[in-house]
């Protein structure tokens, strides 16, 4: 069927009706403008009005007559004496005008004067970065003006620079990485160190957006997130940069966080994980939370290399297996977890051979945490022992496939004595502290998208998982809950969600070790042990 068209009134009625509607607009406009005294006059006489009644009910009964009569003899005297009314006419005009006026501060609609040299001298820096002789008619040049280029720009309260948006030239080499860190270290520095700043190359448009980056929240401490099973929350990151949020509780209240989650299982892409950071930066923290969140669906093994007792608190735990501190303990315990990784692939391959579902002890999900492994390979070397990180070559390579998950933390100054095999197994990456951007870069393998400040909290760093973005990071709190010098809060957190600890009864070790274990090669291992063992 043709479509009949709309009769004329009706297909024109709208366009009419937005004629009408600007004229009178437009007639009010004017209107205001011409009688714009008369009602400034109204507004004042209005509130000399409501001031004199607010007088005269404040004055008592026994006055109000001696006020009548001053007010009569001098309206008297005015009226004889020459020009009285007219004198007196303009006076009141002039009070109402004056107290009738629009008291409403002028907004600012322009930097002021030491906005526009800062945007000046911003201007003139950019100049050799950003045109060459033969441009005739160059948007960047000696002398020139910096509204042309700098588009959009927002100061602090301090009058500095919080947002810029400028135009640059489109023969800029703005896909080169050496250009662009050239234009973002003038940026940084003109504008103000010690903030981290975000860059947005829009290379379509020829415009670069600068950022100042509010810092991300330390509120957060350990709790119970909301997940889906096989996912783990690293930490927490800016607004808007991941699709996701999950309500926490901060020390300011109830809110939504944006999460970092990494997920693991048979179907991740980035099955284990790398930690890397500077003394003091939080990696073992970063490990503590891992830990207590893996102790919700799975079971634990932790192997830490610097001794210190970090892991202290989890030895004797529902879900632990060993939480090693020696040598000794650190080899039975991965040979262990080598075997166990075996056994199940093998018990795995079987069931599904059959056509039969696969055992629950070859789908909980197990979690092998090492602190520092580099510090064991240099007693290995002195002991002439085997490395233990070669130990974790089969997790490695066929954990992923029967639930086991390794994350490997390490100093930066240790990264380079971890085995080949590690670094390339382990793409998801974590890097804390104050580092420096080609550190970021050597460890993620991806510059960061901001610039690193040199003083952060412990547990700020970014992470990257495979080949995703990197994203800021902070860690949750989450302290050793027998350290004095955490804050109270956060031990008690960390506290509530410390699993039961075992039966105190002695039995023997074999009825000690999990199933798994007295089905593994090596039943006589460690896994049965719940205290350090002396290397």
């Amino acid at each position: 069927m043709a479509r009949r068209p709309l009769p004329r009134i009706l297909s024109s009625g709208s366009d009419r009706i937005a004629r009408g509607r600007e004229m009178a607009r437009t007639a009010a406009d004017s209107a205001t403008d011409v009688l714009h005294p008369l009602i400034t006059i109204t507004r004042g006489l209005r509130l000399l009005a409501a001031a004199g009644r607010q007088k005269w009910a404040g004055t008592p009964k026994d006055r109000r007559g001696p006020a009548l009569f001053l007010v009569a003899a001098c309206v008297l005297v005015t009226a004889l004496i020459p020009y009285g009314p007219m004198l007196a006419l303009i006076t009141v005009m002039s009070v109402a005008a004056w107290k009738g006026r629009d008291r409403t501060p002028p907004t600012r609609t322009g930097p002021d004067e030491a906005e526009v040299k800062r945007l000046q001298s911003l201007y003139e820096a950019l100049v050799p970065y950003l045109s060459v002789p033969e441009d005739p008619s160059p948007l960047f040049a000696h002398g020139g003006e910096w509204s042309t280029a700098f588009t959009e720009h927002a100061f602090d309260g301090e009058g500095r620079i919080i947002r810029l948006q400028l135009a640059y030239p489109a023969y800029f080499t703005d896909g080169e990485p050496d250009a662009r860190a050239r234009i973002e270290q003038l940026l940084y520095a003109k504008s103000g160190r010690g903030r981290e700043y975000h860059f947005d190359w829009q290379e379509e448009a020829n415009q670069l957006v600068m950022t100042v980056l509010p810092a991300l929240s330390t509120a957060i401490a350990a709790q119970r997130f909301v997940t889906a099973p096989g996912e783990t929350v690293l930490g927490f990151t800016d607004d808007g940069a991941v699709p996701r949020t999950v309500p926490v509780v901060a020390r300011d209240g109830r809110r939504d966080a944006p999460p970092v989650l990494w997920r693991t299982g048979p179907r991740s892409t980035e099955p284990h994980l790398l930690v890397a950071g500077t003394p003091g930066s939080g990696a073992t923290t970063l490990l503590r939370s891992i830990a207590l969140q893996a102790l919700a669906h799975g079971d634990v093994l932790i192997v830490e290399g610097s001794g210190t007792g970090e892991f202290g608190a989890l030895t004797g735990r529902t879900g632990v297996l060993a939480v090693e501190c020696g040598l000794a303990g650190a080899l039975s315990s991965l040979e262990w977890a080598a075997n166990e990784t075996e056994r199940r692939l093998i018990t795995a391959n079987n069931a599904r051979q059959s056509g039969r579902p696969v055992p629950e002890d070859a789908r909980r999900p197990l979690w092998i945490l090492v602190d520092r492994p580099s510090v064991f390979g240099h007693l290995a070397a002195a002991d002439g022992r085997r490395d233990p990180q070669e130990l974790l070559h089969v997790p490695l390579r066929h954990g992923r496939t029967v639930h086991i998950t390794v994350v490997v933390a390490d100093q930066l100054d240790g990264l380079d004595a971890l085995d080949e095999t590690v670094r390339s197994h382990t793409r998801a990456r974590v890097i804390l502290g104050p580092v420096a951007a080609p550190q970021v870069e050597a460890v993620l393998g991806a510059p960061p998208h901001t610039t690193p400040t040199p003083d952060v909290p412990p547990g700020r760093g970014y992470a990257r998982l495979g080949a995703g973005p990197v994203l800021r990071l902070q860690v949750p709190a989450t302290p050793d809950p027998y350290d004095d010098g955490a804050s109270d809060a956060h031990r008690r957190a960390v506290l509530e969600l410390l699993p039961e600890p075992l039966a105190r009864e002695r039995v023997p070790e074999q009825e000690q070790m999990p199933h798994r274990a007295a089905e593994s090669p090596h039943p006589s291992g460690p896994i049965g042990r719940q205290v350090p063992a002396e290397g």
